[in-house]
């Protein structure tokens, strides 16, 4: 018998919204059981972009490699209200890519109108909205409906594999880690990226993956020190346990219009520092006995990563296995409590003590 094909529909049509069409498409395209069946757009142009196979936006992190977003319309139905994507039981999965202030309230019908739902990052710009969004979905989970958070890190090669050299140790313990993630405001909707209470900043949407890798790397912090504010902020977590890594800092940053996006690692192990840079061909190396060396790494993207991941949950539960999914609602509400206790360092400058966010 034929695997069911899982049938998709994106909100928002933005960048966010046409690289997860790509993705949703290469991963058609390479067997996995997946279509593209609609779209939602608020504006007539970005559906017609789309079809025609313009493009009109970039963002941060340019699709290396990937081609255009570009759809047949008479196999992919086009609305401007996400409400009869919600209402349509042929589709199975969602992709929520609209305004970050929209999300949780998208998110909850989806799920409540019991579709999969792969909500953008963050969820929420409140952890009390994030916990919203997690009480609707533990809701629908028990209706055998999935919803996944888009932390694209976890699932970015280079930082997968950190993930595993910190579980596995083979590199010896992490001494130490800083983290980056620097560029220029996005230029595509000046006004609403101007505005933190639409879109939370700099703080939201590139601080966010940092503190996120801080969690899934070594667990919840016992307290956090911040400087800056929403669009520019350095925090220092403590882990106070023995054997923990001394230093964990990370940096997130709107600056000067034109700054090259900046995203990078260094990871300090007993036996050898591991470095990420997004601007070097091969992103990863490796130094150690007086060597760095490039780490090979597949060339998938994290956002194809978690697509992929998340698709093929979604055929596991289809042939009645249970899924462990990468990432959950509740992750999503710890990463909004702690970007609340580091926005809160800041503006006091006093540490914070995070022990209670577990």
């Amino acid at each position: 018998m034929p695997e069911r094909v899982i049938r998709v529909g994106i909100v928002g049509l933005g960048f966010m919204g046409r690289t997860h069409l790509r993705a949703y498409m290469a991963a058609a395209r390479d067997g996995l059981p997946c279509e593209v069946a609609a779209c939602c757009a608020s504006r007539d142009s970005d559906w017609n972009e789309i079809v025609s196979g313009s493009r009109s936006v970039a963002g941060n992190i340019e699709q290396a490699g990937s081609t255009e977003a570009r759809v047949d319309p008479s196999r992919v139905r086009f609305t401007t209200d996400w409400r009869s994507i919600a209402s349509d039981a042929s589709i199975d999965l969602v992709s929520v890519c609209t305004p970050t202030h929209t999300h949780a309230d998208i998110a909850i019908a989806l799920l409540r109108a019991g579709r999969h739902t792969l909500v953008e990052k963050p969820v929420a710009l409140s952890s009390a909205d994030a916990v919203r969004v997690a009480e609707a979905a533990r809701e629908a989970a028990a209706r055998n409906v999935l919803c996944m958070p888009a932390h694209c890190m976890r699932f970015w090669t280079g930082w997968d594999w950190l993930k595993e050299r910190v579980a596995d140790r083979s590199l010896g313990a992490l001494r130490a880690l800083t983290l980056q993630r620097m560029g220029s405001r996005p230029n595509w909707s000046r006004e609403y990226y101007a505005d933190p209470t639409q879109c939370g900043g700099a703080l939201f949407d590139l601080h966010i993956h940092d503190a996120d890798i801080v969690l899934w790397l070594l667990g919840v912090p016992d307290g956090v020190s911040s400087a800056g504010h929403v669009d520019h902020i350095v925090t220092r977590y403590h882990y106070n346990s023995p054997g923990a890594p001394a230093i964990v800092v990370a940096q997130g940053a709107w600056v000067a219009d034109g700054f090259p996006f900046r995203m990078r690692y260094t990871a300090e192990f007993e036996h050898a520092v591991a470095d990420w840079d997004l601007a070097r061909p091969e992103p990863l190396l490796l130094c150690r006995d007086a060597n760095a060396e490039p780490v090979p790494l597949p060339p998938v993207s994290g956002y194809d990563g978690e697509i992929r991941h998340f698709v093929r949950s979604i055929a596991d539960l289809n042939r009645g296995m249970s899924p462990k999914l990468r990432v959950t609602p509740e992750d999503a509400v710890r990463v909004c409590r702690l970007l609340e206790m580091e926005i809160k360092s800041a503006r006091t400058g006093n540490p914070v003590d995070a022990s209670g966010l577990s």
